[in-house]
């Protein structure tokens, strides 16, 4: 702004610092001087993000785009960087520009310690087939509303008995349960009628078993259901895109376990930006008020009843067919798989009979000792029912020795040469004369 123009104008100091927003003696010292003073100019080599960190940062722009500031500064930090936060967010901005955002007006829900923990899937499909995965990847985020601790569990799919398998984890993790457990209207705990949700019985078996309330948000609510919503953005814009520059995992335990010491280090040491306080230490507060654990752990596992087969020991489990010992042949018995884990177990009245590893879908997973057992059952329920060869004496002839005789099992017999003549009687045709059973 040219002070000096809006004073030949004729306007006063006072008009011109209410245009500009100074204070009316700061103009009048500009005026006096000829202008505003220059803007400060600072060396190159006085630049904290130098010659050195500079390229750097455009490198891990130019190799992830998506990085948000926070994460370069969190890289440059663990290289040696020196500086504070504000002047790698300055020299991000100034390189790929601001990130804009639409500014909506929102009260937010406050709820009590202890009270309420949300849950919710979100979709890193993405990613896995990024780092060259076959198949889903979820993530369940898990929060505890009042002190903003929360737990990430990935898994393959979304369906009751994963779910429940991350709940009792962040349960076992926090040292409690909420009084109240919120989440949206999932398919795999209940069924919409109308406004209301009713749960399925497994859904609240579960909530019984831990002593708390299930409760499902309304249809378009997302207010609501918002602490653990949001979450998710630096789940997919932080944590998995760092991955694209350290090194992504190679299975989905490696993977829970990077996300657990992610979380610990930069979201539950670090102050929240609505709380002003870091998630750990409200969580020591709030932990007192959670409900205590169950004495035993809730079951989580996949459970099915199935029968042997009468003829072959094998049991079938989710296309595949795996071995049991000869002993359940005909019995009923129970499989058993915990999500996430290849190992299917069979039991039989109680009793641990097999442990296999997961086979591929339509085929045949065996155990040695299964197999061994049943070809020798096999093998003996037949014998009697064969021809077999018996050595000839010791003081038989060569000529004779040479020959086997046959000795007849059960349910074998000797058959006479058929007499064609007399079984049909007149001339027999040269083509039955010259038929031998030979």
């Amino acid at each position: 702004m040219d002070l000096l123009a809006l004073k030949r104008q004729g306007l006063t100091n006072r008009e011109i610092a209410e245009e500009s927003g100074y204070h009316p003696a700061t103009i009048a010292k500009w005026l006096a001087v000829g202008g505003p003073p220059q803007k400060r100019a600072v060396a190159p080599q006085q630049f904290v993000v130098d010659d050195r960190w500079a390229p750097r940062v455009e490198e891990l722009l130019r190799r992830n785009p998506r990085l948000l500031a926070t994460s370069v500064f969190d890289l440059l930090r663990a290289e040696g960087f020196a500086g504070s936060y504000p002047t790698v967010a300055r020299h991000v901005r100034a390189v790929r520009g601001p990130r804009f955002r639409q500014l909506e007006v929102s009260v937010p829900i406050e709820t009590g310690p202890g009270e309420e923990a949300q849950f919710d899937w979100s979709d890193c499909t993405d990613w896995a087939a990024r780092w060259g995965w076959d198949g889903e990847l979820w993530c369940l985020g898990v929060i505890w509303c009042w002190s903003r601790w929360r737990t990430w569990a990935f898994a393959s799919s979304v369906d009751r008995e994963h779910t429940f398998a991350g709940l009792v984890a962040a349960f076992e993790t926090a040292g409690g349960v909420p009084q109240v457990l919120r989440t949206d209207r999932m398919g795999a705990l209940g069924r919409s009628q109308g406004r209301r949700f009713v749960l399925h019985p497994p859904a609240l078996n579960f909530a019984r078993w831990h002593g708390c309330e299930l409760k499902a948000c309304q249809a378009g609510d997302a207010k609501r259901k918002g602490k653990v919503e949001r979450p998710f953005r630096p789940l997919k814009e932080s944590f998995l895109e760092e991955l694209e520059i350290t090194g992504h995992p190679t299975s989905i335990g490696e993977l829970n376990g990077r996300a657990a010491a992610w979380l610990q280090r930069r979201v539950h040491q670090v102050p929240h930006r609505v709380t002003g306080v870091p998630p750990a230490e409200r969580m020591d507060v709030e932990r007192g008020l959670l409900v205590p654990l169950p004495r035993a752990r809730f079951d989580v596992d996949y459970v099915a009843a199935r029968r042997v087969g009468r003829a072959v020991p094998l049991v079938e489990w989710r296309s595949c067919r795996y071995s049991v010992p000869i002993d359940c042949v005909g019995q009923t018995v129970e499989v058993r798989q915990t999500p996430g884990d290849r190992r299917v177990e069979v039991r039989w009245a109680g009793s641990l009979v097999a442990a296999h590893q997961q086979g591929p879908a339509g085929g045949e997973v065996w155990d040695p000792e299964h197999r061994a057992r049943a070809e020798a059952a096999a093998l003996a329920r037949h014998q009697g029912r064969h021809l077999h060869a018996v050595p000839a004496p010791a003081d038989t002839e060569p000529a004779q020795a040479a020959d086997e005789r046959l000795e007849l099992g059960w349910g074998d017999y000797e058959v006479a040469e058929p007499d064609l003549a007399r079984r049909y009687g007149g001339e027999i045709c040269e083509c039955a004369a010259a038929w031998s059973p030979r």
